[in-house]
């Protein structure tokens, strides 16, 4: 049994799907579900992307297999939300990106958990929730830098501040401020930059977000 968000599903044959989950437990693994495409059965409604709860796995031949799950949240939100989707799954693909099987990854999990949920926040900007996610999970990673140097460009103190607070806060504590458009517009800046000197793959629900200025 481990606990975990469902990051991927890739369809397999006419019924069936590989399911990515990122766990507890045991770091990202991937599980085979038999006929989980297929109508009524008992696994398509809890093979989704998003979904998180407790997945019950044997272990075959030459993978993880699901036997049942017990879905404690679908963020059924996000699906009928296109904004909300593509965020979610912009996060989804960054923690495909960053995580490993067999790896500690309870703090990666934590961080798309609350991540996702800071998504239906509607007192919270989603591009400042996606950049303290992007900027906490290059920290959890052990790449973030911190604040610019060098780069001529005289920061604002808030994105400092913010920067400072994303950087040292515990992750039950990312999503508890908003900032002024100017600290946005900093941090866009900033987390771009990093992002194209520390991330070496395209994301294609950060290009279809771009695409739709969002």
């Amino acid at each position: 049994m481990v606990t975990g968000i469902i990051l991927k599903i890739i369809p397999v044959g006419e019924y069936d799907r590989h399911i990515c989950i990122l766990t507890k437990e045991r770091g990202k693994i991937t599980a085979y579900a038999r006929g989980a495409r297929r109508q009524n059965n008992r696994l398509m409604a809890v093979t989704n992307p998003f979904c998180f709860g407790t997945f019950r796995l044997y272990v075959g031949k030459s993978s993880y297999n699901l036997l049942e799950a017990d879905i404690s949240n679908y963020f059924e939100e996000l699906r009928t939300d296109v904004e909300g989707a593509y965020y979610g799954m912009y996060f989804l693909e960054v923690m495909d990106y960053y995580t490993r099987e067999n790896n500690d990854e309870l703090p990666m999990l934590k961080l798309l958990y609350q991540s996702l949920r800071a998504l239906l926040n509607e007192h919270l900007p989603r591009k400042l929730v996606r950049y303290v996610f992007e900027m906490k999970a290059m920290v959890l990673n052990g790449e973030f830098p911190g604040m610019p140097v060098g780069d001529g460009k005289i920061y604002d103190e808030a994105t400092a501040y913010t920067v400072d607070y994303v950087t040292n806060s515990s992750i039950e504590k990312l999503y508890t401020f908003v900032v002024k458009d100017s600290v946005l517009e900093e941090l866009a800046q900033i987390m771009d930059t990093y992002r194209r000197r520390y991330i070496d793959r395209r994301f294609k629900s950060l290009e279809v977000l771009g695409e739709l200025n969002l």
